[in-house]
């Protein structure tokens, strides 16, 4: 089937996102289907999937910016960092006050480095960090330069925090509630989490896969979509003529259209026509480049 577009979905917990991917692909009839950014089988919330041509957006949609709400849990590290996994340490959890919540929020904001959890897809001498710790074995995993944008804690109840944060694009929130129990002394895992945000797309405008089901039942997937192009919804946007647009998606670059048209490194084509033609990056001088282009 020919279907081209953006689906976001409202994951369940218990599912991976390849389980989300695979009902997906039976639902929809399309098997070519790739997601922008895993989330945890004990996470909810926004997982965006692309669609047949929509897919060739991916490794552009990976880098946008995230937002979670969630619960740690105080006073108990896991072998996963989150509740999924087996205790390893119990430690008394310290009184806490506004001070101390500020305190935190200002230690872990801006630019950190982080090391990812054990149980990770992370890379550890060409094989993944999970697999290695499902074996029985110890990943030595290296400290990584993440970005947390914003961070607000709340204490939700006895040895709980309510933890919202808005984050660059590899942080694991996880890893975050590990250190957050370490700068407190007394462990922590994650609990609970949700993702709200991605990039510019929202959990507001989410389908469950029951949802989908229903949708696709009654003939109303392809109106569910989002075009491909939406993907890059924050990106400008270069402008050319039908019969530059056809140059550009033969791999032509294109001489400046305009003075002072600023410079990109990702971008959105289109022709005076409407048509979105693919990624495009505009030089310091103006001259647009083809990256990606999408068949007319």
């Amino acid at each position: 089937m020919g279907i081209d577009g953006i689906l976001l979905i409202d994951k369940w917990s218990g599912w991976t996102s390849h389980d989300v991917v695979a009902r997906a692909r039976r639902l929809t009839g399309q098997r070519k289907i790739g997601h922008t950014g895993t989330l945890d089988p004990m996470a909810t919330g926004l997982l965006v999937l692309c669609l047949g041509k929509a897919t060739r957006m991916v490794e552009y949609m990976t880098r946008h910016d995230k937002r979670y709400v969630g619960t740690i849990a105080l006073g108990a590290t896991t072998t996963t960092d989150d509740a999924e996994g087996e205790v390893v340490e119990k430690r008394p959890v310290p009184w806490m006050g506004d001070g101390e919540l500020r305190e935190l929020e200002w230690r872990f904001t801006g630019e950190l480095r982080q090391r990812p959890p054990a149980f990770s897809a992370v890379k550890v001498a060409g094989q993944r960090s999970y697999a290695v710790a499902r074996r029985g074995g110890t990943p030595v995993l290296e400290e990584r330069p993440v970005r947390v944008d914003e961070l607000v804690l709340k204490v939700a109840g006895p040895g709980e925090l309510a933890i919202e944060v808005q984050c660059g694009p590899g942080t694991y929130v996880r890893s975050l509630a590990r250190d957050i129990g370490e700068a407190l002394g007394c462990g922590a895992h994650l609990a609970a989490l949700r993702r709200t945000v991605c990039g510019a797309f929202t959990i507001e405008n989410a389908v469950t896969l029951d949802a989908l089901e229903g949708l696709v039942a009654a003939g109303e997937l392809e109106a569910s979509l989002l075009a491909p192009d939406e993907g890059l919804r924050d990106a400008g946007a270069a402008v050319v003529t039908v019969e530059r647009g056809k140059q550009l998606r033969q791999g032509m670059m294109l001489a400046p259209l305009a003075a002072g048209m600023r410079p990109a490194a990702v971008a959105r084509a289109y022709d005076t026509g409407g048509a979105f033609l693919g990624v495009a990056a505009v030089d310091a001088g103006g001259q647009i480049r083809p990256v990606k282009m999408f068949p007319g």
